[in-house]
């Protein structure tokens, strides 16, 4: 789409000139006489830059710049005159000209200005547009759910995010945990640095020190350079420890330090580095009773349980199915809803069915039922175990074969990626203790992690 130009100046002939000269160039160009008809313009236009002279009668170019940046602050503006002095140019860049041009001037030289103003002012909305869609996506208000359980969750972070408290997030996997990480730290006076996640479950334990802090060079084999940590890359903003409960004890003692000390230095550091951070961790694990039993340190547990924000499974808000499944056909189609999104009968059997994983297991039936290509999510686009409820979800058997018949393989494949879900859920993504629960050897568990599109071979 050709981009869209207004040029000001109250002499026709200057007016006309740049406009026939933009116009070869591909843009649309709208001209306006003087600064008042001007702003009557943008009031009902938008235009991705505005060529405007200086020494104008009535309203300069000067007080027009000072308008435009107060309403749309992304457009681009480029000032020209004959009367060039250095306070004025000093004056027009302070205010947010994008650049000053004196009369005479070459064309080739306004063609290349007017080109780089337009890449500007076309960067500056597009960062402007993804930070709405982060703030909009992340803000509590934008996690989904009304029931009691999920009101109290978003009170707790609105107040929570204005403090530097740490922050100690617990649920079964597929909550929403991460979201809700999200949410504190884009609500909190942090929102403008950077947000750094890891899922401590799925570093190796070997690797696991070396990213959180980073390492020198030659400090171990393969540190072939030095390395900033996470810790570093989340200086001034929040770090997310998914997974906590997976750290290793050596390494608890090490995190416990930085958090008391707000400093760490790198493997083979000589000296130490200030962590400006906020921690927020989570587990689908009891870490109280870890403590207890000597797998995870308690002080450090008390260090990040400041603030405990207990996460509901979704069975136990099953209310929020209905507009859970809006947020997500929403988020796949990507369209305005129009007629039902959900069958009575499919309705019911997601209202049934116990979700062992979670609001993450719900949008993924979505996504499935839309990837089918049905436009209404029924029961044909459901997997068998939850479509039938002839079957018994507890001990995963079938207590008859239903009277229309059955696909006996589709049903078996569900159960068996039913069971690979909760294993892997389980055992918080590290598959060789997934395959134990399943006891599978660990090739054969990556066989059908494959065979169901799970995980990669690896």
């Amino acid at each position: 789409m050709a981009a869209n130009i207004l040029v000001v100046d109250d002499e026709q002939s200057m007016r006309e000139f740049l406009a026939i000269l933009l116009e070869r160039e591909g843009y649309t160009v709208q001209q306006s006489e003087n600064a008042p008809t001007a702003l009557t313009v943008l009031e009902t236009c938008q235009f991705d830059l505005v060529i405007s002279d200086v020494n104008m009668p009535g309203l300069n170019g000067i007080q027009l710049l000072e308008e435009i940046k107060k309403k749309t602050p992304e457009t681009g503006v480029l000032l020209i005159t004959a009367f060039t002095t250095a306070e004025q140019a000093v004056e027009a860049m302070k205010l947010g000209a994008y650049d000053y041009i004196a009369k005479p001037f070459k064309v080739e030289e306004v063609k290349v200005l007017v080109k780089n103003a337009l890449e500007k002012s076309c960067l500056q909305k597009e960062n402007r547009r993804l930070k709405q869609e982060v703030q909009g996506r992340y803000s509590f208000s934008g996690l989904v759910g009304k029931s009691k359980k999920m009101r109290d969750i978003y009170d707790l972070i609105e107040k929570v995010s204005a403090s530097m408290a740490n922050v100690l997030i617990l649920g079964e996997s597929g909550t929403g945990k991460e979201l809700v990480a999200k949410a504190i730290h884009y609500n909190s006076p942090r929102r403008e640095k950077c947000f750094v996640a890891v899922n401590c479950g799925a570093i190796p334990e070997t690797l696991m020190e070396a990213e959180l802090f980073g390492h020198k060079k030659g400090s171990f084999t393969g540190a072939v350079a030095d390395r900033a940590g996470l810790f570093e890359q989340a200086e001034g903003g929040t770090l997310f420890l998914d997974e906590i409960g997976e750290v290793p004890l050596q390494l608890q003692a090490k995190l416990l330090r930085v958090i008391q000390e707000r400093e760490f230095r790198r493997i083979g550091g000589a000296s130490s580095i200030k962590a400006d951070v906020r921690i927020i961790a989570a587990s689908n694990r009891n870490l109280e009773e870890l403590a207890k039993e000597g797998h995870f340190r308690e002080d450090l547990f008390y260090r990040l349980n400041v603030v405990q924000v207990q996460l509901p499974s979704l069975k136990d808000r099953p209310g929020d199915i209905p507009l859970l499944l809006e947020h997500f056909y929403q988020k796949f189609v990507q369209a305005p809803i129009q007629g039902e999104i959900v069958s009575t009968d499919a309705l019911k059997a997601l209202l049934e069915y116990p979700f062992p994983g979670n609001v993450r297991e719900l949008e993924n039936l979505v996504e499935r039922c839309l990837a089918l290509g049905d436009k209404t999510i029924t029961l044909k686009c459901l997997p068998s175990h939850i479509a039938s409820r002839n079957n018994s979800e507890q001990s995963g058997r079938l207590k008859g074969v239903p009277a229309e018949g059955m696909n006996l393989e589709a049903y078996l494949d569900d159960i068996e990626k039913r069971f690979l879900i909760q294993a892997l859920d389980r055992s918080g993504g590290v598959k060789k203790h997934a395959a134990r629960i399943l006891g599978l050897s660990f090739r054969s568990f990556r066989y059908r992690l494959a065979k169901f599109g799970l995980g990669s071979d690896d």
